[in-house]
């Protein structure tokens, strides 16, 4: 039974990385490279933290308006100190919709894309290839105790 569970363990960790990879960061990419063409602005980081995980905000002036917008997941500059000049780029109708400039070729969510889908790969091959050894030493054990 240890064998058989530790099968399900490789399975279900390979398509928990694959959903990650397909279903969070390949989309946070494509967010962060949609505000290629947004109107440029300077901005300062108003609350610090894990940028990566989308709990950094930056504050700027827009049309005249203060905004304090969220970064999104997959943004970089988390070792930035609260207060630092950071270029941003927002969408001109939701200056809410904002990204570090930096970031919007994709920034780190393509980078953790690729990763988390190399090693979904990897994970769902290796519980193919210890599902294939298994079945072969279970057929190699009931040749070798012959009819009963």
């Amino acid at each position: 039974m240890g064998q058989h569970a530790s099968l399900v363990m490789l399975l279900a960790l390979g398509l928990l990385l694959g959903a990650l990879s397909g279903l969070v960061m390949l989309p946070a990419a494509q967010h962060l490279r949609s505000l290629q063409a947004g109107e440029r602005v300077q901005a300062t980081l108003h609350t610090g933290g894990s940028c990566m995980i989308g709990h950094c905000r930056v504050a700027f002036e827009a049309d005249g308006r203060a905004v304090v917008a969220d970064l999104p997941v997959g943004s970089g500059g988390g070792k930035e100190s609260v207060g630092a000049p950071v270029a941003v780029r927002y969408q001109p109708d939701d200056p809410r919709t904002v990204a570090r400039e930096a970031d919007t070729g994709g920034g780190g969510a393509l980078v953790l894309a690729v990763i988390s889908g190399g090693a979904a790969l990897l994970v769902l091959a290796l519980s193919a290839v210890a599902a294939f050894f298994r079945r072969t030493e279970k057929a190699a054990s009931l040749e070798t105790a012959g009819p009963a």
